[in-house]
């Protein structure tokens, strides 16, 4: 029997998180996008730091680490249930609370239990605004990094001694360079060892590791640096520096996935946020349907009766909401399979293209509707 109705510990946290989103995402653009502009683009992501801390203390940095690990996840469903009422109100500041849960799932999936109980501690203790990154991409694209006649990454890691030294360059991670551009508390660096075994593939080359803010700041002030804020598109109050390694030293014991491990951590971090990308663009539905039914329920546009009365009007709705909730149900079916059926990880990354093909779509539906 396939039933789709919510535990009472999942209404519960619909409720909680709902009630967040109504107190304190509802307002957030009038933050970030004030009358007066900020005079830097950066300066935008750094003025949600106060709701990024309030996130913390209500505890949705905690529901992103499982309960095995001290945290409140209690799994992918209960995931993408935050992640949609989240984007169903605001989006930027949303996503910088959730890109730390992407940043940490590396060191969830692979992580030894030193590791996890060492880096975890500042995500756990429900104080400050620790942020984390998963830093992937990099200027030239990252994509193909895995092909087998490409060159891999180029950001790379050589051993010397008991560190490991870093160089190259990253982009569009999000949160990789922290409230202040000296780093997040916690970044995931996926890079390639220089030293790796020289037949070994370009994907068996892939290592992630661990820097941190003191990891930072034990080193030269230019072994990081940040070159530049591209400005995100869609996401305005976004962190997603371009940021350079030269030659910074990490202790060894940060390696988080050797080479030949790395490849297979990051596939799977990837297919796991798959699944929440769907909840994103269900979100996003939700507000595009609300807006635009409030819209057609209260506009006449010079006529007698209000535009909601005319078909064409109707049926652009209707669109919307049956795209909604079908990417809702793909995305549960997803999220409930991944790790349970071998076809969990397909899902997962049909839910991503269903969602976000839709989203699209539907906000494309909604601007006929009001009309431009």
């Amino acid at each position: 029997m396939v039933d789709f109705t919510l535990s009472p510990e999942q209404n519960a946290i619909r409720t909680a998180v709902r009630r967040f989103a109504a107190i304190h995402l509802k307002d957030a653009r009038s933050i970030y996008d004030p009358p007066t502009p900020h005079e830097k683009w950066e300066e935008r992501f750094r003025s949600t730091k106060p709701i990024y801390r309030t996130a913390v203390e209500a505890g949705l940095i905690k529901a992103q680490i499982p309960t095995h690990l001290g945290g409140m996840g209690e799994g992918l469903v209960d995931a993408a249930i935050v992640v949609e009422e989240m984007y169903a109100v605001e989006t930027s500041t949303s996503l910088t609370i959730l890109g730390t849960g992407l940043g940490l799932t590396p060191l969830i999936l692979a992580g030894t239990a030193e590791m996890q109980k060492r880096f975890l501690a500042p995500f756990l203790s429900g104080e400050g605004a620790p942020i984390a990154s998963l830093v992937f991409s990099e200027p030239a694209g990252s994509a193909n990094y895995a092909a087998a006649n490409g060159p891999g990454f180029v950001t790379v890691a050589r051993e010397a001694g008991d560190h490991y030294v870093i160089s190259g360059e990253k982009i569009w991670a999000t949160n990789c360079s922290g409230w202040d551009d000296r780093g997040a508390d916690l970044q995931c660096v996926v890079c390639r060892i220089q030293d790796a075994d020289s037949s070994a593939s370009v994907r068996d080359q892939v290592a992630i590791i661990i820097v941190t803010r003191e990891d930072i700041a034990n080193n030269d002030f230019n072994a990081y640096t940040v070159l530049s804020h591209p400005q995100t598109v869609g996401h305005t109050a976004v962190n997603g520096p371009h940021i350079r390694f030269t030659n910074l030293r990490v202790p060894k014991s940060n390696l988080l996935a050797p080479a030949g491990k790395g490849a297979d951590v990051v596939d799977m971090t990837f297919t796991m946020s798959a699944v929440l990308v769907c909840a994103m663009a269900v979100g996003i539905m939700r507000h595009t349907f609300d807006a635009a039914l409030a819209w057609a329920k209260t506009e006449r546009r010079g006529g007698k009766e209000i535009v909601l009365q005319k078909q064409s009007v109707a049926d652009l709705l209707v669109k919307i909401k049956t795209r909604c909730e079908a990417a809702r149900a793909l995305t549960w079916k997803a999220a409930d399979a991944f790790g349970r059926t071998k076809w969990g990880s397909e899902l997962c990354h049909e839910a991503k293209i269903f969602g976000s093909e839709s989203a699209v779509e539907s906000v494309t539906d909604a601007i006929n509707l009001v009309g431009v």
